[in-house]
């Protein structure tokens, strides 16, 4: 084929489309073109039978019908394919609607926690993961000899970089940047060394709380807001009790139970006949603590002898388990749809 003869076939081509009638006419053309044994790709393979000083013009008409063909089928067989689709469609059909996703249940525990305690004043802060010894230790009165300091039961990154093991580092540095009164919650991800099973894991999620004051505060005051914090998540049917324990960097301390969401304190395998779920630690912070903050900002704004607080932290996991009769942490991890679709 000359070039002449080419440029006429081309013109051809491009008429029949042109006057393509519906869609089944512009697919009878675009086999006849363009398809796999169609008349331009007959024409690529016959290149090799063009001599040579024509190979490069004729190649270059050849590739210039194919595009012309190409964007002519496209554009007939659009305006002919969505007219048919219109006509051939059932509009009285109900329309595709895709489900709406719900929030995690670890995303509404923390959310609905800190719109509790913001109802008592408290702010939310925030820290980084990556914690210094300092911060995550020393500050919080935990000795080197601490066994979670050890590396076995911590993820270390030389001598002094670690994951933070809880968002106690948090309350410290908010103390360094701001003088008292501080109130503020610190919810985040943390990380230690446990071997995962149906109630521990790796990385998990705590929610912190610190108030410090320059006037008295006591140990009634951090159970009246733990215990208004247990009505307002769990129910009015909740009860609160606190025990004695120890903790480095509280003075008194105390680990803070609620009645079972199972057997509503009358025993069960799920609270081990108690009738009663560990839920928190807490107490009053030790002076120690305020100390460490006083020798960084030096100017005695957390003298010990001048103010007093509280501090409490809890495992949202564990909360977001009994809030919801959820047995196994792992399922939280997961993102099985089945599950989290039920939580809605």
């Amino acid at each position: 084929m000359t070039l002449a003869e080419l440029e006429n076939a081309k013109a051809a081509s491009l008429a029949e489309i042109a006057a393509a009638q519906d869609a089944a006419g512009v697919e009878s053309l675009r086999v006849k073109y363009v398809g796999r044994n169609g008349s331009i790709p007959a024409l690529i393979k016959a290149m090799k039978d063009v001599p040579k000083e024509e190979r490069p013009a004729f190649g270059k008409a050849v590739q210039s019908w194919r595009a012309e063909v190409e964007a002519a089928l496209a554009a007939k067989g659009g305006g002919a394919g969505s007219s048919e689709k219109r006509v051939d469609a059932d509009l009285t059909l109900p329309g595709m609607w895709r489900s709406l996703g719900v929030k995690h249940p670890l995303t509404r525990v923390m959310e609905e926690s800190a719109a509790i305690f913001s109802r008592l004043g408290f702010t939310v802060a925030d820290g980084p993961e990556l914690e210094d010894r300092f911060h995550n230790f020393t500050a919080l009165n935990t000795p080197a000899h601490h066994p979670s300091q050890d590396r076995s039961d911590t993820f270390w990154f030389g001598d002094d970089c670690l994951l933070r093991t809880q968002t106690s580092p948090v309350q410290i540095r908010v103390m360094e940047q701001s003088a008292p009164p501080v109130r503020v919650i610190c919810p985040g991800r943390t990380y230690r060394r446990d071997t995962t099973d149906a109630t521990h894991s790796a990385n998990f999620h705590q929610i912190e709380g610190l108030y410090v004051d320059t006037k008295p505060v006591s140990l009634a005051d951090l159970k009246s807001v733990l215990a208004y914090f247990a009505k307002e998540m769990m129910g009015d049917g909740v009860t609160v009790r606190f025990r004695p324990h120890f903790f480095p960097f509280t003075e008194p301390s105390v680990e803070v139970d609620f009645t079972c969401h199972v057997c509503k304190g009358k025993g069960c395998n799920v609270c081990k006949q108690s009738g009663w779920i560990e839920v928190a630690g807490a107490g009053m912070v030790d002076p120690r603590v305020f100390g460490f903050v006083d020798s960084r900002r030096k100017d005695g704004a957390y003298d010990p002898a001048k103010v007093s607080g509280y501090a409490f932290g809890f495992g949202v996991e564990r909360i977001a388990m009994i809030k919801y009769g959820i047995p196994d942490i792992r399922w939280l991890y997961e993102n099985d749809m089945r599950f989290l679709s039920q939580l809605g």
